[in-house]
């Protein structure tokens, strides 16, 4: 780590990565199947994405693996050649769990695209990734949904420990990481105080390059989520990445920065772009209300980004009631800088020993209610 708050446990670091340098804290654009919806590369180049997050299971249900290394690897295949996160499958687990079948040496399920029978374990999803080229590599994992019986929780906390251990082996043997590409832990536990730290401590014993925190946010009340989250940080190193999956708003990224998380990535600001709403320095804004028909100003007059130089409400909202697609696109844009900057404005106030005073002035923006009705009139 470069420094620290202070106040807070907020931290900043870097990640050396074999397709460039990372600065933390960082969001990772989601690019599940090889593309940020609605951005191009050379976009996300410019509003400063340092790295994007793609899906294992997606680019190996389609294209495959194999098309992607004739291209070169996933760098070239997408033309984006800053470092790249590869996450394995294991949400997909949780969320197609309809067409799945999990025992103690991996998964076995139904492709939902053809139907066809495929099996994944831990060294399978090691060699899917290395085959992708990953700069951070994800093993497999089982998440659990929120409110699961305690009995089918541990067992899944049990078994995705136990195949992180075998993908550490496996990574190790193979000689997976010899380029400089890193191998991340996930902590599981479900909803259940005991076993996050177990796992928690399982994982920091083994001595993966980075940690992350999964399976939290997935139905269960927020108090409930935070808590975890803490018992889950208490137990990981110090000095080595966390990264939270899957979580969340500006409000909750500078939380869970000020309790140590350097990592995230979420679908919020593209999904929500796509659909007429953006964050703003006003906090969240529905582009299809009728108050923004007449207005002359940008989208958000503290923002430096290409949308709110070049663009007013009025446009925006028109795009937005007409169901074009560039509104989607310069929505998607924005709110994905809108992101990127705060990610950069927390690690200038961590520097400055500022970062408790920034975190609850976004906290204060974003905990107001929503703009979220629609009056498309």
């Amino acid at each position: 780590m470069l420094s620290s708050d202070g106040k807070t446990r907020a931290r900043r670091g870097r990640l050396s990565l074999p397709h460039g340098t990372v600065d933390t804290p960082a969001f990772m654009p989601v690019g599940t199947q090889g593309t940020v919806k609605a951005m191009t590369v050379g976009e996300l180049e410019e509003i400063g994405a340092q790295i994007i997050l793609c899906n294992a299971y997606h680019l190996h249900l389609r294209p495959g693996e194999e098309i992607v290394a004739l291209a070169g690897g996933l760098h070239r295949f997408i033309n984006w050649q800053r470092p790249i996160l590869t996450d394995s499958g294991g949400f997909q687990v949780f969320s197609l769990e309809a067409l799945c079948r999990v025992d103690d040496g991996g998964v076995t399920f139904r492709s939902h695209l053809d139907g066809q029978e495929r099996r994944l374990t831990p060294e399978k999803v090691i060699d899917i990734q290395r085959t992708l080229g990953s700069d951070i590599v994800m093993p497999l994992d089982q998440p659990v949904p929120f409110g699961c019986p305690e009995a089918a929780a541990e067992e899944a906390c049990e078994r995705s420990d136990a195949w992180a251990e075998r993908a550490l082996r496996y990574w190790r043997s193979s000689g997976a990481g010899k380029g400089g590409a890193a191998l991340f832990g996930i902590a599981q536990g479900a909803f259940n105080e005991a076993l996050r730290r177990r796992s928690a401590r399982r994982l920091a014993g083994m001595g993966f390059d980075g940690y992350a925190i999964g399976g939290l946010s997935v139905g269960e009340p927020p108090e409930l989520t935070w808590r975890l989250l803490e018992i889950t940080l208490a137990e990981l190193p110090a000095d080595r990445p966390r990264y939270l999956m899957g979580l969340g708003t500006p409000a909750d990224l500078v939380r869970a920065i000020a309790l140590g998380c350097d990592m995230f990535d979420c679908v919020l600001p593209t999904r929500l772009g796509r659909n007429a709403m953006a964050y703003t320095s006003e906090g969240r804004l529905n582009m299809r209300n009728a108050r923004h028909a007449r207005s002359v100003e940008p989208l958000d007059p503290r923002c430096s980004c290409e949308v709110c130089a070049n663009y007013t409400r009025a446009y925006l909202r028109h795009l937005a009631v007409s169901k074009e697609i560039l509104g989607c696109r310069l929505l998607t844009y924005h709110n994905l800088h809108y992101y990127l900057r705060l990610m950069e404005r927390a690690r200038q106030a961590i520097d400055q020993g500022r970062f408790a005073e920034f975190a609850e002035e976004i906290q204060r923006v974003h905990q107001r209610p929503a703009e979220d009705a629609d009056d498309d009139r």
